[in-house]
């Protein structure tokens, strides 16, 4: 009798041993499986497929900080082109400066409002001379926020008389901002920004 009883408490034994380790493996391969679901969710959300020529192409989208280099790069480009490329026209320079003048902080408004105390856009338009800008490169550092850039260009000034161009040296700094908006599409603001050289290379008479 002690025997069959002995034998029943190490049958209980071994079967509430299993059921743990059944149990136990049961939860871990659970976890397991939502861990591979939730991960391939988010390997998914990262691949957008675009249907073009009834094939369909894969697009991954990238984060901001892979796109940061780029994005920046055109920030400044984007700044330098509004605010010194122009036509004899006040409203057209108005509205270049306005568009450039949303890029920037202070430091660029102060440096508009400078030219025009000197009277530089009213001889613009009174000279009907037209301005482009052309860019030779861009150095920027993403190491340290707010990330340091310094833009390397040309600047050619188209007057009646005379075509000349001029070398064209910036820097400043650019810092993230939280959001973009239609006015600042890539979501950074240009700050500190000063003029370093802008001397004449050639000119050369019409």
């Amino acid at each position: 009798m002690l025997q069959h009883l002995k034998n029943i408490d190490t049958a209980f034994k071994h079967i509430r041993l299993f059921s743990a380790v059944l149990i136990i493996s049961s939860v871990l391969l659970c976890c397991y499986c939502i861990y591979f679901c939730v991960q391939k969710i988010s390997d998914a959300r990262e691949k957008v497929y675009v249907l073009a020529g009834g094939k369909a192409i894969e697009a991954v989208i990238s984060t901001r900080k892979d796109n940061i280099p780029v994005e920046a790069k055109d920030h400044i480009m984007t700044f330098h082109q509004y605010f010194f490329s122009f036509s004899p026209d006040e409203k057209a320079i108005e509205n270049n400066i306005k568009k450039a003048l949303y890029l920037a902080d202070e430091s660029a408004k102060q440096q508009y409002d400078a030219l025009k105390e000197k009277g530089y856009y009213n001889s613009v338009v009174s000279g009907n001379v037209s301005q482009t800008i052309t860019c030779d490169s861009i150095s920027l550092n993403t190491n340290i926020h707010p990330y340091y850039f310094r833009f390397f260009g040309k600047q050619t000034v188209i007057r009646t008389s005379a075509s000349i161009m001029r070398n064209l040296i910036t820097e400043g700094y650019l810092r993230e901002l939280n959001e973009r908006t239609e006015n600042n599409p890539h979501g950074f603001l240009i700050e500190k920004w000063v003029t370093i050289d802008n001397t004449i290379l050639s000119s050369t008479k019409r």
